[in-house]
């Protein structure tokens, strides 16, 4: 995991001094705000079973700043839920159980490689670090990208759809509190 990351880092960092990213300038805010979905159930798909991922509650915003053309950073905190009889890393519930999440993540827009002329759309890969409770506390090593359509010409307007996959640091131990994947659903602004 560590090699996997390491290796992330140094081909994107090598990456951004061949290309100037037309589409972001530096020194950018944007908010986000939306809703967000866990998949708990102990598989290594995030795609796995939709119908049964956590919905309750989804509330889910964040706020991003580029430093550079490519780079950004972006604190998020998301809120959700898993209701009795849900079904968490293969275990039926007896009771309702909370979720937040904390995340740090760096992210890299990789966009201006694939779509050169398109202006509509952002395409980015994260990493970070995450703090998170349900039934205690864990911290996770976040990995994960996502995609944003901007809805007008000045791209203050925009929808992100975004996959993150949150690996629990204390995974064996944890219980409830271990590995998943969140996808989000977001309305962005330009600040």
């Amino acid at each position: 995991m560590k090699k996997l990351i390491l290796i992330t880092l140094l081909v994107s960092f090598s990456m951004s001094s061949f290309a100037q990213r037309n589409s972001r300038a530096n020194n950018d805010w944007y908010v986000s705000l939306g809703v967000n979905a866990i998949n708990s159930l102990g598989t290594q798909s995030p795609f796995n079973s939709p119908s049964d991922w956590a919905f309750h509650s989804p509330i889910s915003a964040a706020i991003e700043y580029n430093w550079s053309d490519q780079f950004a950073i972006e604190q998020s905190i998301t809120f959700n839920g898993f209701t009795e009889d849900h079904v968490i890393d293969g275990v039926n519930l007896e009771e309702d159980y909370s979720y937040l999440s904390l995340d740090t993540n760096m992210k890299f827009y990789f966009d201006q490689y694939i779509f050169p002329n398109f202006n509509w759309i952002e395409l980015h890969a994260n990493a970070g670090v995450g703090f998170f409770h349900v039934d205690e506390t864990n911290i996770s090593a976040n990995i994960g990208g996502g995609a944003l359509f901007w809805l007008n010409g000045n791209r203050t307007f925009g929808l992100r759809v975004q996959t993150t996959g949150k690996f629990a640091f204390n995974h064996p131990e944890s219980g409830f509190d271990n590995n998943h994947f969140q996808h989000h659903l977001q309305v962005v602004f330009k600040l």
